[in-house]
């Protein structure tokens, strides 16, 4: 065998391996995301008082942080249709995965042990994977009308370093009736140029209350 197809082959397994891996940790992602909404809401609090907070330019998001940055296709929760997109992105600091350690609990030395995790698959310490799919409830937010998650599914395909720049993506590809919608749910670090996450999401958009 080569050391070309054999390196093939070891890459292919550090991947399957890392799937399989992710997806026996989480059944479901709902209450993970969550816990990676309030991290970051934990971040933002704590950016207000430097300033660096400002109000948000839709009314179902209180505040932003001036380095995240959206796009959605349709402002209009009447007018949401198949085809309409929302993009979340930031970046994932050391910040990001203190405050998610505290508040989720999940103090995995992976996440948090510089030597413990550079003797691991990784080389170096990365994001919790439920911290990073966390940003696909940032893009629902942004959704217009008021979002409300039914159900998540995913499928992790690769870890994100401390620092990266990911983005979230989230696609209406079908209209369920009574509010509902099916959504494609992608996750890309685009420090690495790379899809980390795929899936699929199930939402309920209701009107703002006045």
């Amino acid at each position: 065998m080569s050391n070309q197809n054999a390196g093939q082959e070891n890459i292919a397994a550090m991947t399957n391996a890392w799937t399989s891996m992710t997806q026996s940790f989480f059944q479901s992602a709902t209450a993970a995301n969550r816990a990676a909404v309030s991290a970051l809401l934990s971040t933002t609090g704590a950016n207000e008082s430097n300033g660096d907070s400002i109000p948000a330019s839709i009314p179902s998001v209180e505040h932003s942080d001036l380095d995240w940055a959206f796009e959605r296709s349709v402002d209009d929760a009447d007018e949401i249709e198949v085809g309409d997109v929302v993009t979340f992105e930031k970046t994932l600091s050391e910040d990001d995965v203190r405050a998610f350690a505290e508040v989720s609990g999940d103090t995995n030395r992976l996440h948090l042990d510089e030597e413990f995790a550079a003797d691991t698959r990784f080389g170096e310490r990365i994001v919790h994977g439920t911290l990073v799919s966390g940003l696909i409830s940032a893009a629902l937010a942004r959704l217009p009308g008021l979002t409300v998650y039914l159900s998540q599914d995913l499928e992790f395909s690769g870890p994100v370093g401390i620092g990266d720049r990911v983005s979230a993506r989230v696609e209406v590809v079908e209209a369920l009736g009574n509010a509902q919608y099916r959504l494609e749910t992608t996750i890309r670090n685009e420090t690495e140029d790379a899809t980390v996450i795929d899936g699929e999401a199930v939402v309920l958009i209701d009107e703002l209350p006045e």
